[in-house]
């Protein structure tokens, strides 16, 4: 059996005593976690502008995830072109020795996010997250093969 131990936590001064630590199985913590709201209603992927130049580099966020996840770097040419290079992305596991056999995507769906409440977000956060780079595994590469 699978369980899972929750630990006790307080989290201000004001907060109720911290209860004792409960070992429940794992499908009885899954099925006890709370349910929000969502709807995929009026998404399109289009609202989540992406792959932008933030740093204004020439390379724009899919080319900056390729060059951080590169285990052999490429040669950046003009315009953030990328020549050589060998890749192992971590879900695949199969050598890619081309960006063009890669494809990079955001490890929760922009769907997903819309219906855990980005639908409510300003187009500018939305680019933002879209384009993150500070949260290292948000995006993520894939080889094309796997992908279909």
């Amino acid at each position: 059996m699978t369980a899972l131990t929750t630990a006790p936590v307080a989290h201000t001064a004001a907060a109720a005593a911290p209860r004792a630590a409960v070992t429940v199985p794992l499908a009885q913590a899954i099925a006890s976690l709370p349910h929000g709201v969502e709807s995929r209603e009026g998404y399109t992927r289009t609202a989540f502008k992406h792959w932008v130049d933030a740093d204004r580099d020439a390379c724009n966020t899919r080319a900056e995830v390729l060059l951080a996840e590169a285990v052999e770097p490429p040669t950046v040419g003009a315009r953030c072109a990328l020549t050589g290079g060998v890749w192992w992305p971590m879900y695949d596991e199969v050598r890619v020795t081309a960006a063009s056999g890669l494809d990079v995507d955001h490890a929760v769906p922009l769907a997903e996010d819309r219906d855990s409440g980005a639908s409510g977000w300003t187009a500018t956060r939305r680019q933002a997250y879209a384009n993150d780079l500070d949260a290292e595994r948000s995006l993520r590469i894939f080889s094309v093969v796997s992908r279909g």
